[in-house]
């Protein structure tokens, strides 16, 4: 009884601590709920004053250029000979005193109000810039100031230099001195405070150094320092170093340079994304901030030029991946491997100057890529150790040794551009490849929509396909990390405010390009006359990305507003006449591109669909739980769809499935949907990485009650082996057969039963994952887009019309 007794109170005392744990985790829940509701309204508080603010300097702006207007009309108003007839007396008193003459000559008040506004300008700067700042409320994106270092000494550190020392590298840095320890010190010092997650070593090789270097660097902890028994030169010292090195990947850098953050990985990325990469050079910057070396360029007669050398860095021009004539050793990356294979740096070229040159030669001629990636940035003190001077010193090889390098490769150099044509810049990467312009609303966000994933992808696509592609976004907007993605795959970005209008840079760069791709149709109507005007040449491509007035058209039916009927009807003439202007004209589904055929049977009317990797099922059956729904809730159908789920739905589904939890992932949400949040229905908001949301659940869902294209979460969710219920219409187009690709249910009760059927059975899962996986593939893959791709854009495919 006494043992009865006493479990009988801790069962109490048990319940009652989860009674308090449970109330708790509400109070949590509910906090959790408030926060996102309160975040929701802050975050339409803060576009809300982004957009008062941005009229109210628009309104400035007005204020200024009226101004600007009076002070011209003062001005005109002075020297009008009317005038000065009107007031003879004035104008004989304004040429026996000039000086005074604005004052005789002018007209009372006003030149009051004049002289007050100039004093104003004078004392207000900003005034310039007005277009600036309401173009980076429009984008969203902050204004960037770039600081400028005009250091002539390199900072002195301020630690104490150590690297860890590793078992296993995958990098080796490999550094030549000859004296300068202040800047190799310095050098050493940015190497460690700009560690990434890269296991490196150091190697500092010394060409007989005379001041302290030997006794400083010889001191670091995890420095390896080689010490040449003679001085011999910059390529002697940079082939020991190699020959010493642990790491798979060799980068020379000179003791001259300051790193910055990401440097090194901007470098190993190249070459897991860049199969064919031989060499990756970065991108070289003056101390000052001015550009140094943008990737390197031969001339026909074998003399050098640094690409972009004095200009701004941050230009678009200079700020994507690109192949190039050769790479500064000052900072370049290569496999030991290949390295080796063709017997490092050429001895011929001793101590220095064109061995980096005569490497990338070698590098391409055995079949590999010299790539320049400016997301990889480093400072250089150009001329430390070697000087400037070409007349003395080791400088002076750099004109002896451009002579051996000439004759070494006189075959090759015919093929080279004159001093100074720079035509070749602009041209695509292949014989058979195009400039293709692209202009969308923004720069692709594909962790965010699926139609920002579409793009990123086409975009990728093209460039691998060895066409030049450029984009420009609409808000013309610099957007990290999106912006970086793009340029780091060689893709050309443009923004402001480098351009401040599209048409703009249409006008001056138009009748470059081959073919121009206006994405969605608010965006291709604001641009197709400016692309017809200023890009005759281009075939034009009208991306519907999905027919909009289709998706407007269903949301009327479904709410029966004749608000939305009428924009459905207008947005349905806009892209029929967009439809008719275009060479040709893009649709993700074969739904689409059937009703536009047959209303258009002449026009080019191409199926284009969603594009997405295909990782396929990591987890079995037996290990997942829950179930998820994904998409953004900037577009309308997602909110609809998911308030639909969860009031209609989700009710019959937690009756059977109590345990079960509902993730709601997608970015933005409205407070209506972060106030569904409870205990098992999570709203996850953006995800980053959403691998292991689709790796860990059982199914998702898509109850789409309106909408049109394809949709990419069925797309993304199939990708992953993860089985779909669907509506009728989430399916529409997507050629998916009911119970082996996708299940499909329109009312509620059906809906919830086959989430439960297919949540229970392991055998339905498991055909329906395997047949989605194999569906994508051969429909929504990478390779099925590349196939219709390439196809488009093959010679016989890129004729504008004939108007």
């Amino acid at each position: 009884m006494h043992i009865s007794s006493r479990h009988k109170k801790e069962v109490e005392e048990l319940s009652t601590h989860l009674q308090e744990l449970s109330a708790h985790l509400e109070q949590t829940n509910q906090l959790l709920r408030d926060r996102s509701i309160s975040l929701a309204e802050s975050e339409a508080r803060e576009e809300d004053l982004r957009n008062r603010l941005r009229k109210q300097l628009q309104t400035a702006k007005r204020l200024a250029r009226l101004l600007d207007d009076a002070e011209a009309a003062a001005a005109r108003l002075r020297s009008s000979a009317r005038w000065q007839m009107a007031n003879p007396i004035a104008a004989v008193k304004a040429k026996l005193c000039p000086q005074q003459s604005q004052d005789l000559l002018g007209y009372g008040h006003l030149e009051k109000i004049i002289a007050a506004y100039q004093k104003w300008r004078a004392t207000h700067p900003e005034v310039v810039t007005i277009d600036d700042e309401i173009q980076a409320l429009i984008s969203g994106a902050l204004p960037v100031h770039r600081k400028r270092m005009a250091r002539v000494e390199p900072p002195v550190p301020t630690r104490t230099i150590e690297f860890p020392a590793h078992e296993e590298v995958e990098v080796s840095i490999i550094i030549p001195v000859f004296n300068q320890f202040r800047f190799t010190q310095a050098c050493l010092a940015s190497l460690q405070d700009h560690q990434g997650t890269e296991l490196f070593e150091v190697i500092v090789v010394d060409d007989c150094s005379t001041d302290g270097t030997a006794k400083g660097v010889s001191q670091m902890p995890g420095v390896i320092y080689l010490r040449n028994e003679t001085n011999s030169g910059f390529v002697a010292s940079c082939n020991r170093g190699a020959k010493n090195a642990r790491g798979n990947y060799l980068v020379f850098l000179n003791n001259d340079t300051l790193v910055t953050d990401g440097w090194l990985s901007a470098l190993v990325d190249t070459f897991v994304r860049e199969p064919q990469a031989g060499i990756v050079g970065a991108k070289l910057v003056y101390p000052d901030g001015r550009l140094q070396e943008a990737g390197g360029i031969i001339w026909r007669d074998a003399s050098g030029w640094n690409y972009g050398n004095g200009d701004d860095p941050e230009k678009p021009e200079y700020n994507y991946l690109r192949a190039v004539d050769y790479c500064s050793a000052a900072a370049l990356m290569i496999p030991k491997a290949l390295f080796q294979s063709l017997n490092g740096f050429d001895p011929r070229y001793a101590p220095a100057y064109y061995e980096d040159t005569d490497l990338a030669f070698k590098v391409r001629d055995a079949g590999y890529k010299v790539l320049y990636q400016p997301l990889s940035e480093v400072i250089h003190y150009e001329g430390a150790t070697g000087g400037t001077d070409l007349s003395s010193g080791t400088k002076k090889h750099q004109t002896i040794n451009r002579s051996k390098f000439a004759e070494k490769w006189a075959a090759e150099l015919i093929t080279k551009p004159a001093h100074g044509d720079v035509a070749f810049l602009s041209q695509p990467r292949t014989p058979l490849g195009k400039n293709i312009l692209v202009i969308d609303h923004y720069v692709p966000k594909p962790d965010q929509d699926s139609g920002s994933l579409r793009m990123f992808q086409i975009l990728k696509i093209l460039r691998r396909l060895g066409h030049h592609v450029t984009f420009i976004p609409d808000n013309l907007a610099k957007i990290h990390p999106y912006t970086d993605e793009l340029q780091k795959r060689g893709i050309e970005v443009v923004y402001h405010p480098y351009i401040k209008k599209v048409g703009d840079y249409l006008a001056s760069h138009g009748a470059h390009f081959d073919a121009v791709i206006l994405s969605r149709c608010d965006f291709a109507h604001k641009h197709i006359a400016d692309a017809r005007l200023h890009a005759p040449g281009s075939r034009v491509i009208f991306d519907t990305v999905d027919l909009h007035h289709l998706r407007e058209d269903g949301e009327a039916r479904l709410t029966g507003d004749p608000e939305v009927r009428r924009k459905a009807q207008e947005k349905e003439e806009l892209e029929h006449a967009l439809i008719e202007q275009a060479d040709e004209t893009w649709v993700v589904s074969p739904v689409e591109q059937r009703l536009l055929q047959e209303k258009w049977p002449g026009k080019s009317i191409q199926l284009v669909s969603n594009i997405v990797d295909v990782p396929g099922s990591k987890t079995p059956f037996a290990l997942r739980a829950d179930f998820l729904f994904i998409g953004g809730f900037q577009h309308r159908p997602n909110a609809d769809a998911v308030l639909f789920f969860v009031r209609e739905i989700y009710p019959l589904v937690s009756e059977h499935l109590p345990e079960a939890k509902f993730y709601i992932v997608g970015d933005k949400p409205p407070p209506e949907i972060t106030a569904l949040a409870t205990e098992r229905i999570i709203v996850a908001g953006l995800q980053r990485d959403v691998g292991p949301f689709f790796d860990s659940v059982k199914l998702s869902v898509a109850p789409l009650r309106f909408g049109a294209g394809v949709k990419g979460k069925i797309n993304q969710s199939m990708a992953f082996g993860v089985p779909v219920v669907a509506t009728s219409l989430a399916v529409e187009g997507m050629e998916l057969e009911d119970r082996e690709d996708i299940l499909v249910a329109d009312e509620p009760e059906d809906f919830a039963a086959a989430l439960i059927e297919l949540y229970e059975s392991e055998e339905l899962w498991t055909r329906i994952s395997e047949n989605g996986i194999r569906k994508t593939r051969a429909l929504y893959s990478n390779d099925a887009a590349r196939k219709k791709l390439e196809s488009l854009f093959s010679d016989g495919d890129t004729q504008p019309r004939v108007c």
